[in-house]
Order: C-alpha cells, then sequence, then structure tokens
C-alpha cells in the first residue's frame, strides 16, 4: 500500500497540486507587504495563479480604465482602494458593482470628483455588504448624491470631509437610512449645521466616532451628540460657534467617552472644558492644541480624569505652574506632546516628566528654552520611551544627546532635526537597535564616523533624514546600505559631498520607496540608473538641482522604476527626450519640471499628452501663454491639473510660432 502512495506521488506531474488551498493561503499571508513578491508567486503554475486571485482580499489600483480587467481577475476584493484614481467616474462604479456586488466591503473615493448619483446609487444596491466608504474631498458632491448612500442599510463608516455642498438635508437622509453607523466624519462639511448634527445623533443610536471639525454649530447640538451611549471618539476642532457658555450647561458629559479633540477653539477656557469632561470618567486621550492656556486652573480641572493616557498641547501657551500641576495628578501620562509650546521650561517639563515614568511617547519640538537639564530628566525618568521628537531645541548641548543612548535603549522613533548633536552621540544613540525612524536634518556637527555605528547598529531603520546635514560623505552612506537592509525612505537633499557611489551602495535596499538627493551636485545619471535598476519598489523620488542627471538617467528609471508616482526634475539637464520617455511609467501621477533649459513647449506638450496617468504638473508660468487651449481642455477632461509658478525663470525661450505648432499635434 505504501509502494503503491508513492508511485502515485512520484507519478503526480506538479508536486503543487498536492497542497491544499488552505496552506497556499498561508503561504500567501508571509507575501502580503510585498506585491512583486505574491506577482512572483501567482507566475509559478496555473494552480498558483488561481489561488492567489482567490486570497487576494485588498486591491488598490492607480488607473480606473484598467477596471474591469483588473476585478475580473480577483473577483473577491473586500476592500478597494482607488484613492490613486482621481477620474473615477459613475461608469468606473457601475463596473465596481456589478463585479464585487457581495464581496465588497469597503470603498474608498477619497481623490475622486467625477462619481454622482447613478454610480453611489449602483454601489448602494448592489454592494450589500458595503460597510466602508470614504469620499472625502468630494468637492462638487450634493445632497442628491450623498441621497443615494442612504440606500446602504449596512453601512457602518462614512467620511465626508470637504465635502462643502452638502447640507443638513443630504446629512439627513443618511441619518435616517444608515441606522448603523459608527463612524462618521463631517470635517469642513460647511453647509452642515446643528439640524444635521443632531439628526445624526438622534438617529444613529450605535455612533461611536464622530468629527465634528470646524461645523458652524452651536450648543444646540450638543445635548443631543452627549446624550449618545456609545460614543467614543468625538473631535470638533475649530468650531468657534462653541464657547463656555454653551458647555456649562453639559455637566454630566459623555461617560462612554474615551478620546476628545477640542483643538483650535478659541472661544473655550478651562471653565468650560471643566463642565464638558466633568462627566467623561473614561478618557484616555485628550488633545487640546492651540487652544487655552495651559494654566493651574486648567490642569486641577483635568485630574479626575484617572484614566488619561495621552495629553496634545501643541501649540498652546504654557505656564510653568500649568506643567507642574500636569506632573502631580495620580495618573501615569503614557503620550505627551507640547510641539511648538510657548512658554516650556526646564523647570515646568522636568517636573512634569519625573512624575510620570511610564512614558512611550513625548514631543517636545520647537521648545528652545529648555536645555540639558530636561534631558538629563528624560532620559532617567522615561527609560520606556519609545518615541521622542526634539526637532530645534537649540539650547540642548551635544552631550546630553549622549544620555539618550545610554538610557532609553527601546526608541524606535527619534527626531533630532537641527540641534547640536555630534559623532559622539550618535554612537551612544546606535544602542537604540529598534529604531526604525531617524531623523538628523540639519545637524550640522554629524559625520560619516558617528553614522557607520547607526549602519552598525540599528539593522531595523527604515527611514533615514539627513537633509543638509553637510558632514556626510560616501562612507557614511556605505555604512546604512550595508546595514541597513529594510531601509525604506531616505533623504539626502544638499549633502553635497554625496557622489554615484553612495547610489551604487543603496541601490540593494530592495524596500527603498522614497528618495530625496535634490542639491547634490556630484551625482550624476549613473548613479540615478543604479537606483532604477537595484530599486523597483521607488515611488517618490526628487533630484532637483542635480545639474549632472540628464536624459541617461531617465531611460533606466522609465524602464525599471515602474511603481514611480511622484518625480521633481527641476533645475536639472534634462531635455523634451527624458520627460517622455516617462511616459512608458504608467503609475506616474505628480511631476514638478520647472526650470529646465532643455524643456521646449513642443516637448512638454507631447510629454502631457503622453503621461496618461497625470493628475497634477508643477509648471512655470511662463508656458501658459505658448501651450494652445485644446491642450489644456484635454488635460482638464484627463482630470490633470496644472499648477503654474510664477518664479524667475533661468533660461528665456524663444516663443516664435509655438501655438501653432503646438495646435497642430492636439488637433
Amino acid at each position: 500500500m505504501k509502494r503503491q502512495k508513492t508511485m502515485e506521488f512520484c507519478s503526480t506531474s506538479n508536486f503543487f497540486d498536492l497542497l491544499s488551498e488552505e496552506i497556499i493561503f498561508t503561504i500567501l499571508d508571509f507575501f502580503e507587504p510585498n506585491p512583486l513578491d505574491r506577482k512572483s508567486f501567482s507566475l509559478v503554475c496555473k494552480l498558483f495563479y488561481t489561488t492567489e486571485a482567490k486570497h487576494r482580499k485588498n486591491l488598490k489600483p492607480l488607473r480606473q480604465e484598467h477596471l474591469p480587467n483588473i476585478l475580473n481577475r480577483y473577483p473577491y476584493i473586500a476592500h478597494l482602494d482607488l484613492s490613486l484614481c482621481p477620474r473615477v467616474n459613475d461608469k468606473s462604479l457601475n463596473i465596481v458593482s456589478r463585479i464585487c456586488k457581495d464581496s465588497l466591503k469597503s470603498i474608498d473615493l477619497s481623490r475622486s470628483r467625477l462619481f454622482s448619483y447613478n454610480g453611489l446609487m449602483s454601489l448602494a444596491l448592489n454592494c450589500s455588504n458595503l460597510v466602508d466608504i470614504d469620499l472625502s474631498n468630494a468637492t462638487e458632491l450634493r445632497d442628491v448624491a450623498v441621497s443615494a448612500v442612504a440606500e446602504a442599510k449596512n453601512l457602518e463608516r462614512l467620511w465626508l470631509g470637504r465635502c462643502k455642498l452638502i447640507s443638513d438635508m443630504g446629512v439627513g437622509c443618511i441619518a435616517v437610512g444608515c441606522k448603523k453607523l459608527r463612524l462618521i466624519s463631517l470635517k469642513w462639511c460647511l453647509g452642515v449645521t446643528d439640524l444635521g448634527v443632531g439628526l445624526i445623533a438622534v438617529k444613529c443610536k450605535e455612533i461611536r466616532s464622530l468629527d465634528l471639525s470646524y461645523l458652524p454649530i452651536t450648543n444646540k447640538c450638543l445635548s443631543s451628540i452627549l446624550k449618545l451611549e456609545n460614543l467614543e471618539d468625538l473631535v470638533m476642532e475649530g468650531c468657534f460657534g462653541i464657547d463656555d457658555d454653551s458647555l456649562t450647561a453639559l455637566k454630566h458629559g459623555c461617560k462612554s467617552l474615551k478620546k476628545l479633540d477640542m483643538s483650535s477653539c478659541q472661544n473655550i477656557s478651562h471653565v468650560g472644558l471643566s463642565s464638558l469632561i466633568g462627566g467623561a470618567g473614561r478618557l484616555e486621550q485628550l488633545t487640546l492644541a492651540y487652544g487655552s492656556p495651559v494654566t493651574l486652573a486648567l490642569a486641577n480641572g483635568l485630574k479626575q480624569l484617572s484614566l488619561l493616557k495621552s495629553v496634545r498641547l501643541d501649540g498652546c501657551m504654557v505656564t510653568s505652574a500649568g506643567l507642574k500641576a500636569l506632573g502631580n495628578w495620580c495618573i501615569s501620562l503614557e503620550e505627551l506632546s507640547l510641539s511648538k509650546c510657548v512658554g516650556v521650561t526646564d523647570d515646568g517639563l522636568s517636573c512634569l516628566i519625573t512624575k510620570h515614568r511610564e512614558m512611550r511617547k513625548l514631543d517636545i519640538t520647537c521648545c528652545r528654552k529648555i536645555t540639558d537639564v530636561s534631558i538629563s530628566h528624560i532620559a532617567s525618568s522615561c527609560t520606556n520611551l519609545t518615541s521622542l521628537r526634539m526637532e530645534s531645541c537649540s539650547l540642548v548641548s551635544r552631550e546630553a544627546f549622549v544620555l539618550i543612548g545610554q538610557r532609553c535603549q527601546f526608541l524606535e522613533e527619534l527626531d533630532l532635526t537641527d540641534n547640536e548633536i555630534d559623532d559622539e552621540g550618535l554612537i551612544s544613540i546606535s544602542r537604540c537597535s529598534k529604531l526604525t525612524s531617524l531623523k538628523l536634518g540639519i545637524c550640522l556637527n554629524i559625520s560619516d564616523k558617528g553614522l557607520a555605528h547607526i549602519g552598525k547598529q540599528c539593522t531595523r531603520l527604515a527611514e533615514l533624514d539627513l537633509y543638509r546635514s553637510a558632514g556626510v560623505t560616501d562612507l557614511g552612506i556605505l555604512a546604512i546600505a550595508s546595514g541597513c537592509f529594510d531601509l525604506e525612505m531616505i533623504i539626502m537633499s544638499y549633502c553635497t559631498d554625496i557622489t554615484d557611489n553612495s547610489l551604487i551602495c543603496l541601490s540593494k535596499c530592495k524596500r527603498l520607496n522614497t528618495f530625496e538627493i535634490r542639491g547634490c551636485p556630484l551625482i550624476s545619471s549613473l548613479g540615478l540608473a543604479a537606483i532604477a535598476v537595484g530599486c523597483k519598489q521607488i515611488a517618490k523620488l526628487d533630484i532637483k538641482k542635480c545639474h549632472n542627471i540628464d536624459d541617461a538617467g531617465m531611460l533606466p528609471l522609465a524602464h525599471f522604476s515602474q511603481n514611480l508616482r511622484q518625480i521633481n526634475l527641476s533645475y536639472s539637464s534634462i531635455t523634451d527626450v527624458g520627460i517622455l520617455s516617462l511616459a512608458s511609467i504608467s503609475c506616474l501621477q505628480n511631476m514638478t519640471v520647472l526650470h529646465l533649459k532643455g524643456l521646449t513647449p513642443n516637448g512638454l506638450t507631447a510629454a502631457l499628452l503622453a503621461c496618461g496617468g497625470l493628475t497634477k504638473v508643477k509648471l512655470h508660468a511662463y508656458f501658459k501663454s505658448l501651450l494652445p487651449q485644446p491642450l489644456f481642455e484635454h488635460l482638464e477632461r484627463r482630470g490633470c491639473l496644472l499648477d503654474w509658478k510664477d518664479k524667475q525663470i533661468q533660461a528665456e525661450l524663444d516663443p516664435k510660432c509655438w501655438k501653432l505648432q503646438l495646435e497642430d499635434m492636439i488637433l
């Protein structure tokens, strides 16, 4: 019997046929972060090709014209992200609803404006399991179109941010039709007033998250909102119609509330806040950015929040007494943000920090009055920090950064932009082996010596910012490239000693997707070609003011960098030929081409016509009078925005009779 089974096994033409679908699904789960791996997997055999199609649940296409083929290839899509397709229209949504049907659970249309009532109604009627719709930035959407969403009876999450033309009528339709809503964002929906918000509060009893930022609401709707028994997350940023008098009547607050954002509410003081949060005993996150001064009275009013873990006070005026009072709470904060707070001193910050030793995330960006004293207390008290942001803390000396590396070795994110850190500080920080994000922009005292230790010890590094850190050369970049194979983003702009050798070394970092080297005069097309060949995940590229990069660098980029979405070519030596070659990159959406001496109106027109996926192009205003009106109309129909910049151009162009020639090209 055993021999027979063995013979049957050996006679199988494809051993993969012996694997169950569940096993293959498990294998595919490991490929999720890298689409190229999934593609390679699907090409192994017919079985893998078919199974990979069944397994795929998430899809983020780049061009809506390819939707029919893509959706037929992947018929079981549950989450469809169309945020990279700005020209989605009713026809596209009809295709989605016809193919996906009941499998579709969420759709993101946050960058599209061309759909209307018909497309949304098709989705609502055919995709009965739809629970998540993002319509943010649909600035042309009106109440009639929004009313179609009300037919999605199982809808749980809806984003309508910046839908400025919808009113209480449209929101009322949603409130009546979508009673299962748990989240709704109405941020910047300026036509929505107390009436619409009140209807949501009365009809949608399951609401957990509500964003009312910048709405012209008053206290009239607050009582209904705070009666929602399940409300956990409330955002009222920039609600200028709400003041202390509005809040004093709401002494009982909302007992279910866990997150509250009252940023930029200029008419609310500690008196009103005390009334609002009086009954919010379960509050865990509080954001009061750009609002009332952080005084002793405000801090004392928050003492009753025994479960509070996160406080964000960005941009607020802070008093030493207020910070000390925050430090005297019996609770233990895990996250504190004082970014750009005026008035933060060593005295107040040190007192607060020493009382909250369980701090995980701390942001003291632009707290320009603190010195080594504060850093010493942070390093000794908050040894479990995972995130520290301290950009532009100009009074902190070089020696203080050594303490951070010695005592805060659990750091994963560290922002030291525009500070006095030197190589000794970097050597100490290299002990933080869990670092994934390190920002060292405008750190003029660091060199290759310190960077070499980072490359050797911080092997998990995914993001590195060296903007204008002039002491860095090829040797430092070689150390990073040799040790940090998971690097996804590197910024070397204005590191003027960097050469092609650095790019050749970095070409080994296969996951690199964001690459900025503007203002590096020694880099040429040779180095860029190495990046194009080795780093096929590149999505964002900035080579502005790299004068030695010419058309020879564009050709390998056009061939290998098929994931490129955004590129800045300004002040380079690229001509019409180089720009036109980029037309082969179907993903390319955003292009900046200012001050290119080799760019002519003819070449620009040809490139704009050929690059069919473009959604935004930055150009010098000089070209505006040289390009024909039919071109503008064509680009507008395609959904491509031309952003004209009126900066002094470096080279004069000879207009002659360009207009007539270009009109012939269009027509």
